[in-house]
């Protein structure tokens, strides 16, 4: 495409930074003309992408260019900070108008982003009956199944035959913009199975909806955490399932492509738990990324400190054997390191259900078997390296022993501790790191210390 002349296409390309660079220089050159012809032919993820590393002067020029054809969906894929930013350009009324277009579930999504007095004033400046839906989705748990489905669904009787159902898709003008799957719901109006649209369309007019149907029984409640859907998803290979209220009727579903960004946020929750940083704060404020960071230094300093206080407990011993001071490092790295890959194992393991039945002691046994199986290998090379640099081989034993305890001890507490968390109804993915980081340091420390003072001096 370069060879022609032509720009490459951004939604097969990506966005270069050769393309943010000449929308930018539209948007310092006031031309919107330009900004317009742009950015048309972008998707909405695109768009959304193009907006985040914008600063906040040239995001406002952007949504003012394309202010009239914008495409709602757009927020829906931005990043936290950004999005805040960009609803500001819109006024309340601009803004209930823009929401109200899109499917009941991302309207939810954003409007449960808002702050309370924002909130307020988009939905009071929304048509009621689309206010009334909003509402009532807001009344279910956050992060359920009732927060995540989308309120309009194609539903018809078993009996109906498929030219029946092919004229009432034709003729209805309430129905979902994109739908994958019927459901077929008894006279109660309670799900009981599913058709495909594509087998709809492949059998003949006179064969009837039940004689086609998938009746696997699957559904719902509304107040489902929506991991647990996303599991359901994923075991069962499902593109959409109903979602039903307490008296088993239908009043939803949640589609796939929602569920592709429930795994991804949790996915990325997980991660970030892990590093201890909390949330993706790529487009924050320095000071909102250092306030959200400072909790889990806050965490870290307890632990050196802790650390700390047990080395202080073995002055003596470090003053007369120096070489101690230079290999406690050693010990506690091993331990550390060994213990956050079980643990981030774990956590993926706990997130996707794959602890099952008496999986759960067998996956701790294994992983200290694994840890005494790595603890000699490490303590074994530690060991000579410590003895032929120091000279000594009752220090290469010592530290030695010492790895190979904190080792085992690492794939026990990397197992037991997100496991006990998980238990509590405490998130592992957060918590396990800071509680697993101070047990191997000063376990670490405390034995291989205790150990050369016993037998070295």
């Amino acid at each position: 495409m370069r060879g022609n002349g032509r720009r490459p296409d951004p939604r097969v390309t990506g966005l270069t930074p050769e393309f943010v660079d000449e929308v930018r220089d539209a948007l310092d050159l006031g031309q919107p003309e330009r900004v317009r012809a742009l950015v048309t032919p972008l998707g909405y993820a695109d768009l959304a992408d193009l907006l985040e590393p914008l600063d906040s002067r040239e995001r406002a020029a952007l949504i003012q260019a394309i202010h009239d054809t914008f495409d709602p969906t757009v927020l829906t894929e931005l990043d936290d900070s950004v999005r805040l930013d960009v609803v500001e350009q819109f006024s309340t009324a601009d803004l209930a108008a823009a929401i109200a277009k899109l499917e009941s579930d991302d309207a939810l999504y954003l409007i449960e982003t808002l702050d309370d007095e924002r909130r307020i004033a988009v939905m009071q400046a929304m048509p009621a009956a689309f206010r009334a839906i909003l509402e009532q989705g807001l009344s279910y748990p956050e992060s359920s199944a009732g927060r995540l489905m989308q309120r309009d669904v194609v539903a018809v009787p078993g009996f109906w035959t498929v030219g029946e159902t092919i004229d009432f898709l034709r003729r209805s003008h309430g129905l979902p913009d994109d739908f994958y799957d019927l459901f077929v719901v008894d006279p109660a109006h309670r799900p009981a199975g599913t058709v495909p649209t594509s087998r709809v369309l492949r059998n003949p007019r006179e064969t009837r909806i039940r004689d086609i149907m998938d009746d696997r029984g699957l559904s719902v409640p509304a107040t489902m955490d929506q991991e647990q859907v996303a599991d359901i998803f994923r075991r069962n290979d499902l593109v959409t399932i109903p979602v039903v209220d307490d008296a088993q009727r239908l009043i939803g579903a949640i589609t796939v492509d929602d569920i592709v960004d429930v795994i991804d946020e949790e996915a990325e929750e997980d991660m970030l738990g892990l590093a201890r940083t909390g949330e993706r704060d790529i487009f924050a404020s320095p000071l909102r990324t250092a306030r959200r960071r400072q909790s889990w230094l806050l965490v870290t300093l307890v632990n050196t400190i802790l650390a700390s206080l047990v080395i202080s407990r073995f002055e003596g011993a470090i003053a007369e054997i120096v070489a101690l001071a230079i290999l406690m490092p050693i010990v506690a790295a091993m331990g550390g390191n060994a213990g956050m890959q079980v643990v981030t194992v774990m956590v993926r393991a706990l997130a996707a259900r794959d602890l099952t039945g008496g999986g759960t002691w067998r996956v701790v046994g294994k992983e200290i078997v694994v840890g005494l199986m790595n603890g000699v290998v490490f303590a074994t090379v530690m060991g000579t390296i410590a003895t032929l640099w120091f000279g000594d081989w009752g220090l290469g034993a010592v530290l030695a022993s010492a790895m190979m305890f904190n080792m085992v001890w690492a794939g026990l507490a990397g197992t037991v501790i997100p496991l006990t968390l998980n238990r509590f109804g405490v998130d592992p993915a957060v918590a396990a790191g800071p509680f697993l980081t101070t047990t191997t340091d000063v376990l670490g420390f405390f034995v291989f210390l205790g150990l050369a003072s016993v037998f070295l001096l």
